[in-house]
């Protein structure tokens, strides 16, 4: 099944659909080193799904939701490069389709020793509220990494919001290293991964 890119599908219908493609596309069954070190019986290739034409429309549109659901007030999102640069596009895109103005921004892993040697690129985010994305977690690691150079940046940190919660302990840890939410839109069991 394909939907037509022109429609916008109902955030039930969306959720769904978004659901489906991640089991089919990005779900990688078998012994795999993450990385966090830790080993797993099954990988969640997200990039499978940012990066999808049909996808990265859903997840903007799903992600969206998700933090509106939750009253999260923000004017940019981003992450750590480079899972998180795909899932603040497809947000960005998604709020423009509805005449709001989110913007993304990328967190280098370490501050660039030249030019004008930022860590944070993209549209200046000192004073702004601000969602940190992940595509998936299992540490929490690259989360607070983000949070921490974005802090430093002069950003105010409202969230985390991850497309996949591995139930790792990642929630609970960004949670309470960064005292912000963290929310997700799908559990490993509503992906069948238990």
């Amino acid at each position: 099944m394909t939907s037509d890119l022109s429609t916008v599908l109902s955030i039930e219908a969306a959720r769904e659909r978004l659901r489906d493609l991640i089991s089919e596309l990005a779900v990688v069954r078998g012994k795999v080193t993450l990385a966090s070190g830790l080993e797993a019986d099954y990988y969640v290739d997200l990039r499978r799904i940012t990066l999808h034409h049909e996808a990265s429309r859903l997840v903007g549109q799903v992600m969206l939701d998700l933090l509106d659901r939750n009253g999260i007030d923000f004017e940019a999102a981003g992450g750590l490069t480079m899972g998180a640069d795909p899932v603040g596009h497809a947000i960005m895109r998604s709020a423009g389709d509805n005449d709001r103005a989110i913007d993304t921004f990328v967190v280098r892993k370490a501050q660039k020793s030249y030019g004008m040697g930022r860590q944070v690129e993209g549209p200046e985010v000192s004073g702004r509220n601000v969602v940190v994305l992940e595509d998936t977690s299992t540490t929490g690691g690259s989360a607070l990494t983000a949070v921490e150079a974005l802090r430093e940046a002069g950003a105010n940190v409202v969230a985390v919001a991850i497309i996949v919660d591995r139930a790792t302990g990642a929630k609970e840890r960004i949670e309470e290293s960064a005292g912000v939410p963290c929310l997700y839109a799908y559990s490993k069991s509503e992906l069948g991964l238990d």
